[in-house]
């Protein structure tokens, strides 16, 4: 066996050194800065939902570096099997073309191969290799990452395109037209690209894809469409808990527990798909036992996939914006949000904390005028001032410019495309 991965390794390479790299644009995340005069002796990990650039990334590292000095596997490629011997075979591989040169060895989908970890601990250590390893499952990043990896990693995650970036991608034309292009069919990279008739084809494959290999295959469910009617529940939702999504999945017909329930969540969230936002509260089992509101990883699945909100142009404001600080809570670590929500229902959408405190409270409404704001979204704006002690308030809007002033309360408007320009 260990001769043919050897002869398919072989072929890997040889098709790596004839390959012509594609013309790629540029994207706001870079991976070159980490190995900059040979400053930092550690792995890099590229990690992200499927079809959001993590590929290209390593291309365009790699045509920056020099094709030359560096290595690109695909560890999903059919030929290759599912084998840690593929792993353990590589470096007597490389050596064979290479020699003792020290390249950049780049391995995407390394989650594939069982006892990947070990492996890049193992060839980080001896100093042979920069590795930039990638995949679609948290398992990779700094937050889960095995134990024997621990401090040896920094993890670089892809999202979507940024509107920033979206706009960068696009031919000039008017602002707000490309705001209401990037809601309904987001910022996955192929797909901006595409021509709008395919675009739908494209994210249905990229659903399929998603749930076949980074869920049903990788963790072996059995309840097969069990989890694809909890999808669309959870994309058909402003808020659940796991009683509730138990309960409507055993009407359908589903002998299922909330254990079962919780645990399928928490694969969407390890596979990048989805995230939550817990209710702003000092208690831990009460942000715990309150409901969830779920944010997903790019907006055209919910504008595709989500039943009555799929042409809610609010819902779809809200997703972008909960993506936005997504990116910054990774980016600053020392960020976080939250929503609030008192007894009698008033909510605002986000609550941003800076070192653990109050800085900031946003609302975001579809609305382009004075008169189109609803009373109910200012007073919740106002008690969430007052219980929070915070006076920086704000409402994202469609294109409203301006602010207001409400029992001494400053709150100001900003238009969505100048919030995600910032």
């Amino acid at each position: 066996m260990n001769r043919n991965i050897k002869q398919s390794l072989r072929i890997l390479i040889q098709e790596w050194q004839i390959r012509s790299l594609p013309i790629i644009k540029p994207r706001e995340i870079q991976l070159g800065d980490w190995f900059t005069d040979g400053a930092v002796n550690k792995t890099v990990s590229v990690v992200g939902f499927r079809r959001t650039g993590k590929t290209f990334l390593l291309l365009d590292f790699a045509k920056k570096q020099g094709q030359e000095n560096c290595l690109y596997i695909n560890l999903e490629d059919e030929r290759l099997p599912r084998d840690t011997a593929v792993l353990t075979q590589l470096v007597d591989v490389i050596k064979e073309f290479y020699g003792t040169k020290k390249l950049f060895l780049l391995l995407d989908e390394i989650q594939e191969i069982p006892d990947w970890s070990r492996w890049v601990r193992r060839v980080n250590e001896t100093g042979l290799y920069n590795l930039i390893i990638s995949g679609s499952s948290s398992k990779l990043s700094s937050a889960e990452i095995p134990t024997e990896l621990r401090g040896r990693t920094i993890t670089k995650t892809v999202f979507p395109l940024s509107f920033s970036e979206f706009k960068k991608w696009k031919d000039p034309t008017n602002d707000l037209l490309l705001l209401r292009e990037y809601l309904f069919f987001g910022g996955l990279p192929e797909i901006v690209l595409a021509d709008e008739g395919k675009k739908s084809i494209l994210l249905d494959e990229y659903f399929q894809t998603f749930l076949l290999r980074d869920v049903f295959e990788r963790f072996h469910l059995r309840q097969e469409q069990a989890m694809r009617d909890l999808i669309r529940l959870v994309l058909s939702s402003t808020y659940y808990t796991f009683g509730k999504l138990t309960q409507s999945l055993k009407i359908a017909g589903f002998a299922i527990g909330k254990g079962t329930v919780a645990k399928y969540l928490s694969l969407l969230s390890s596979s990048y798909f989805l995230n939550q936002l817990e209710i702003h509260n000092a208690k831990v089992k009460s942000r715990i036992q309150h409901p969830k509101k779920p944010y997903f990883v790019d907006s055209f699945f919910v504008s595709r996939l989500a039943g009555n909100f799929s042409h809610n142009v609010g819902r779809l404001m809200e997703e972008v914006v909960a993506s936005y600080y997504f990116r910054r809570r990774i980016i600053n670590p020392n960020s976080d949000f939250y929503y609030w929500k008192d007894e009698r229902g008033r909510e605002v959408d986000f609550v941003l904390m800076e070192n653990l405190k109050v800085v900031r409270l946003i609302q975001v409404s579809y609305v382009s005028s004075l008169t189109d704001i609803s009373e109910r979204e200012l007073v919740a704006l106002e008690k969430a001032s007052d219980e929070l002690d915070c006076r920086n308030l704000d409402l994202i809007t469609w294109d409203l410019t301006g602010e207001i002033v409400r029992k001494n309360k400053k709150i100001v408007f900003h238009p969505l495309k100048d919030f995600l320009l910032e």
